[in-house]
């Protein structure tokens, strides 16, 4: 029998990350993600999988973010009971990630029947926090480059891929064949993360496309951050930036950090970091030293530049404030979380500046303020948006076009398939020309639910 990869996620779109690998009577998935963005997209977190839970034997995690994990606490509901294998970045992040998403949908839940918005009655959460917590018991963590066997006969290994902490390329040997995943990868320049390792020979590649069509500008998140901030210190205004609490919160902190060391921005300016989770995910870069750019001085300065708010009331104190002041909030795409409330708050005043950070999914309210919409909804209000909307260039965690190219340009000997994957359809097909014409390699844009003997 051969080895076979289903696709189940994260083709034509960059969410629900799930590939399933079966060889002979085993089936291993890697990553547990979550679809987001789109209402069609969310409602396909409720469709069951195509195999039940209980059969799956093993599951590999690249990274934390919740478009690669997030799925999980459903799974480990729904009767899976096996191991998680992550690394020990991932596993602390998603102590913090997946509670917080149960929280997040629970809340959601009673909103809708408080208000009687949902069709269904009771509305439910996909899963509770109490969930999430129970999941946490499967992740088991291994050491980059450390060989481990998931399966009885299956090898798996590591390497670090940029891009958030914890966060993974995986090498699975199965069947006799050599099967790489990029998971997310993350930028060569990244002010935060080390550059991707170099990919290890295999037979077959699934690549990530997030910015499969497009490069990066030259240009380093002070540099754009240098002026927009000065503005708005000269006019009065508040920045209300929503953030993944995940790597661009700690790349503004840092940014904001050596910005005022510099001169280049009035050192007075508050600056508010309104997450409880982006809090915690600050505070675990200390305690992995090494698996960052970042030494003891400078996570030193960028705690002491910055207020962390902890309870709702300190974050509804931010509103008697007065003066200029940065709050960084999640979420990234304003799909939740504190930043509706400072948006709600602030979006009508012209003195003001909302500042998008990273890509936006299309379907979420940050792609609507990016779009320049005049009128955003949020917590049940049609609210006009009078203030400066700015998107930043520098701030992407995902390596671009060129940078994709160059790191599968690193294999030796070239893989017999690629299979691009995690993009919008035009994100991954332009990828997929470009790997076929630059290095002259088989590529391929797999569907929805396809699977391929290898």
């Amino acid at each position: 029998m051969s080895v076979s990869i289903t696709f189940l996620g994260a083709t034509g779109t960059v969410t629900g990350s799930k590939y399933l690998v079966r060889y002979q009577n085993q089936s291993l998935l890697v990553d547990c993600g979550l679809f987001q963005g789109y209402k069609t997209l969310r409602e396909m977190n409720w469709e069951p999988l195509p195999l039940a839970a209980a059969s799956i034997d093993a599951v590999l995690l690249t990274h934390a973010h919740l478009d690669h994990s997030g799925y999980l606490p459903l799974l480990a509901r729904q009767g899976y009971g096996g191991a998680v294998h992550c690394t020990a970045g991932t596993r602390d992040l998603c102590a913090i990630l997946l509670p917080d998403s149960g929280h997040l949908q629970e809340e959601e839940a009673a909103y809708l029947n408080r208000h009687r918005l949902s069709r269904h009655d009771p509305a439910l959460p996909l899963y509770t926090r109490l969930d999430a917590v129970r999941s946490l018991r499967l992740l088991q963590a291994h050491p980059l480059h450390q060989p481990f066997d998931p399966l009885p006969g299956w090898r798996a290994r590591f390497f670090g891929a940029g891009h958030i902490l914890g966060a993974a390329s995986v090498l699975l040997e199965v069947g006799g064949q050599r099967i790489l995943f990029s998971g997310d990868l993350g930028r060569p320049d990244d002010p935060l993360m080390p550059p991707p390792e170099a990919p290890p020979a295999a037979d077959v590649v699934l690549v990530e496309s997030t910015y499969g069509d497009r490069e990066h500008a030259p240009v380093v998140m002070e540099d754009e951050l240098a002026p927009l901030l000065s503005r708005l210190a000269a006019r009065g205004g508040v920045a209300v930036v929503p953030v993944f609490a995940v790597g661009r919160a700690q790349q503004l902190m840092l940014a904001i950090t050596r910005l005022k060391a510099q001169g280049r921005i009035p050192a007075g300016l508050p600056v508010y970091l309104d997450s409880p989770m982006a809090v915690s995910a600050t505070q675990l870069l200390g305690q992995h030293m090494g698996a960052h750019r970042l030494c003891s001085a400078e996570l030193q300065a960028m705690a002491q530049g910055t207020t962390l708010v902890h309870s709702a009331d300190d974050s509804k104190a931010l509103a008697r404030l007065h003066g200029p002041r940065v709050i960084l909030a999640a979420s990234g795409m304003a799909t939740g979380g504190r930043v509706l409330h400072h948006l709600l708050l602030h979006a009508g005043d012209h003195r003001n500046l909302i500042l998008l950070t990273g890509y936006q999914t299309p379907g979420t309210r940050g792609a609507r303020l990016a779009a320049g919409e005049k009128t955003v909804r949020m917590l049940g209000q049609d609210v006009a948006i009078r203030a400066e909307v700015q998107q930043l260039h520098s701030a992407s965690a995902h390596a671009d076009a060129r940078q994709l190219l160059g790191w599968l340009g690193q294999m030796h000997p070239a893989p017999a398939k690629v299979f691009v994957v995690h993009g919008d359809m035009g994100a991954s097909d332009a990828l997929r020309q470009r790997i076929e014409r630059e290095l002259h390699w088989p590529a391929q844009v797999p569907h929805a639910g396809a699977s391929y003997s290898l």
